[in-house]
């Protein structure tokens, strides 16, 4: 997400967004599915409008906090298709609440003036951001489908909606397609590092700062993830723990990088 500085506008409609999601997540017992839905729907929608108002800033700004509340809406987006295939898929009230936290973060963390040295920046900035959704949505899908297994193995009513295996290949479809757009946006790193971010002094190729580092272990990680479940099946704990720490690093490649600039060292670089 590419925010303005905190203006009137975006407050409402960011505190609009946050009450739409906190009904759903505060009455999720006492409120029927159909209802459930339509305020996540009403919730996404003026996310949506917080992201596209976001857009036409004349003084556009990008940091941990609206890469979080872009993260969130992109699984919400995925959460709202499935929900009309899968009706019984649970976790509403976790991600109205998710949804109500990452679109304040930006009201509090806008982040740094994004001086977009190419046009292209925006476009590679969206297949990062994009990945994380995708990533992002995989764990939930592990996370629903760890829960899952655990409640077979116990006798228990999974309670899912979704059948095991289903929850399985759509955790991979997460994963693969997140892959391949963090590849994409590796290899854009790497061949266009100076059109998009400017000179840099160190020619051609990465900048190897805290960044690059993250984003190249979490690729690797997915990769061995990949292969390891195309060449010997893997599935179950060992696939999901990879998931999880290819998950962690993505996370901590940018997100984390600058929630340390932003919050703990209090610099906007």
């Amino acid at each position: 997400m590419i925010l303005p500085s905190a203006s009137p506008i975006t407050e409402i409609l960011s505190v609009a967004v946050a009450l739409a999601y906190t009904v759903p997540a505060a009455a999720a017992a006492r409120m029927s599915a159909p209802a459930a839905r339509a305020w996540l729907m009403l919730g996404w929608l003026l996310h949506a409008l917080v992201l596209g108002w976001g857009l036409l800033g004349d003084t556009p700004r990008f940091g941990f906090a609206p890469a979080l509340s872009m993260t969130a809406w992109l699984v919400l987006t995925m959460y709202g298709v499935e929900s009309h295939l899968f009706p019984q898929l649970p976790v509403r009230w976790a991600l109205a609440a998710l949804g109500g936290i990452a679109v304040l973060l930006p009201l509090a963390f806008p982040g740094a003036h994004l001086h977009a040295a190419s046009p292209w920046l925006p476009l590679h900035l969206a297949l990062g951001i994009a990945s994380y959704g995708l990533f992002a949505a995989a764990v939930l899908h592990a996370w629903l489908m760890t829960r899952a297994e655990r409640q077979i193995r116990l006798a228990a009513d999974a309670r899912t909606g979704v059948p095991l295996l289903t929850l399985e290949r759509l955790t991979f479809r997460f994963v693969t397609v997140g892959f391949i757009l963090l590849s994409a946006t590796l290899l854009a790193g790497w061949f266009f590092a100076e059109t998009l971010y400017g000179p840099t002094g160190t020619g051609p190729g990465w900048q190897w700062d805290h960044k690059t580092v993250f984003s190249i272990l979490s690729w690797l990680t997915f990769a061995v993830l990949l292969l390891g479940r195309a060449r010997f099946g893997w599935r179950g704990r060992k696939a999901v723990r990879f998931l999880y720490a290819g998950s962690g690093l993505l996370l901590l490649a940018y997100v984390g990088s600058r929630f340390v600039l932003e919050v703990i060292l209090g610099r906007t670089p």
